[in-house]
């Protein structure tokens, strides 16, 4: 049974470069030990041995275009033809609950301060000085 499995970028240096692999199995877990047998390391990369061979939580595995996690997760079935996407997920940044500004006149043209949710030790921010218009 031959399954197409795509890819991401920062999973390619598994796959010498290639956007795109063969593989096969009935299931997700099945397919992703059948890729370790020809790309060492790709399986670990995706699979969290430490959470009961669970998909890593920054992961994201697609089936034809569906999530995994909202079929059977790394059980999910699997059929000739069908098709695998590997997507790192994207996380980080940070969060801010309110902001206020404070601005001034265009026709004054003072500084204004912008004060974000910051912790204490945050120093707030002078504008520069807007020229009148």
């Amino acid at each position: 049974m031959a399954i197409e499995v795509r890819i991401p970028t920062i999973l390619r240096t598994y796959t010498d470069g290639a956007k795109a692999v063969e593989g096969s199995g009935d299931t997700i877990a099945a397919l992703l030990t059948d890729l370790e047998t020809r790309h060492t390391g790709i399986r670990e990369r995706i699979v969290d041995g430490a959470n009961g061979d669970q998909l890593r939580r920054f992961v994201n595995v697609y089936l034809n275009d569906e999530d995994v996690r909202f079929l059977d997760g790394i059980s999910t079935k699997l059929a000739d033809g069908d098709s695998v996407t590997i997507l790192p997920a994207v996380a980080g940044g940070a969060s801010v609950t309110t902001a206020s500004v404070t601005t001034a006149s265009v026709t004054t043209a003072s500084a204004t301060t912008v004060s974000e949710s910051a912790p204490a030790s945050a120093p707030e921010m002078p504008m520069p000085d807007m020229p009148t218009l």
